[in-house]
């Protein structure tokens, strides 16, 4: 048993959103043990890379994403596409791996990051420090310390108590605080929380939860700094659960209305987070489109007709601030 024990307070908001997610879970698990065809695996597995590596500021699109792994050309730059074919060899090996193993780590990383940096699958050998705009955010622990906290972090991973959803979040954001590579330290962090929490819940697996954090990108490294100036892990365990339990909403709503909608009408939906409001032409750069027709003939019009998404403004319907937002319920 480890003697490390990262600092944490439990907060009854805490314990409220694994109460919930624990609940919203065991639902999906029900109506998904049949209904998790492969396409509908593949189709989250598309998102979750496409989305993760998007918050690293990868440009491809989620159909550019799923052209690659078709095999088809894509114009792209070539680190762009090495990216997402190392992501998706990343999670397919995944349910081989176990969180605690430092061996199995190690080659995630070298996985994730072949042929992208010269150290793939090994600890950085210098400092390194997180910069946003230019501004320092963090600086982490000096390299010479690095094989030490990841064993310390490691062992208490395989002998907590706490509850899966705490320790994956705890863990994501101890991991992202030593930084122990030189690069992928934000795509290995995402990557090992769902190898948690998949061993917790096989369903958990195919959870796109990067497209929430994806689009809250500004709240997650405020989660990580607010944590950082805490000195413990609790201001991004509850933004972690939070983006956990939206992303569970959104897939239940996704489910709901997939049998009645095409299937583009269904990535309209999932680029359209419920209280956000978007102008079209903000919805076709998330779903990578750029012809305006066609977006509008079998993305827009369907999405309104079925009553899923309502205009801002629908006494101006062409308003040239005319935005877009979700029905809920």
């Amino acid at each position: 048993m480890s003697q490390y024990q990262p600092p944490l307070t439990v907060t009854p908001h805490m314990l409220a959103l694994v109460a919930e997610i624990s609940e919203r879970v065991g639902l999906l698990t029900a109506q998904r043990d049949a209904a998790l065809t492969p396409q509908l695996r593949r189709g989250n597995r598309i998102r979750t890379i496409q989305a993760s590596l998007a918050i690293e500021n990868n440009t491809l699109s989620v159909e550019q994403v799923t052209a690659v792994l078709d095999g088809k050309r894509v114009l792209g730059l070539p680190r762009e596409i090495q990216e997402v074919r190392n992501a998706f060899a990343a999670y397919d090996a995944m349910p081989g791996w176990q969180p605690d193993n430092q061996a199995d780590l190690l080659v995630a990383h070298g996985l994730l990051m072949q042929g992208l940096i010269d150290d793939a699958g090994r600890y950085r050998q210098g400092g390194v420090g997180i910069y946003r705009g230019g501004r320092l955010l963090h600086m982490a622990p000096p390299a010479s310390r690095v094989a030490a906290l990841m064993q310390d972090l490691l062992r208490w991973l395989g002998g907590t108590e706490w509850h899966s959803l705490i320790a994956s979040c705890v863990f994501h954001y101890e991991f992202e605080f030593i930084h122990p590579f030189a690069d992928g330290n934000g795509r290995m962090g995402r990557l090992w929380q769902t190898l948690i929490l998949s061993q917790w819940r096989p369903v958990l697996a195919y959870l796109p939860v990067e497209t929430v954090i994806c689009a809250q990108q500004e709240a997650y490294y405020a989660a990580l700094a607010a944590a950082d100036q805490a000195a413990e892990a609790t201001p991004f365990v509850e933004f972690m659960l939070e983006a956990l339990r939206e992303a569970l909403v959104e897939t239940s709503h996704s489910d709901q209305v997939s049998d009645q909608v095409s299937d583009q009408v269904a990535r309209l939906l999932q680029v359209l987070p419920l209280g956000v409001a978007l102008k079209s032409n903000e919805l076709m750069q998330r779903l990578g489109l750029s012809h305006r027709p066609t977006f509008t003939k079998n993305y827009l019009k369907p999405a309104l007709q079925a009553g899923l998404i309502e205009m801002t403004d629908p006494a101006s319907p062409r308003s040239p601030v005319q935005q877009y937002r979700r029905v809920s319920g």
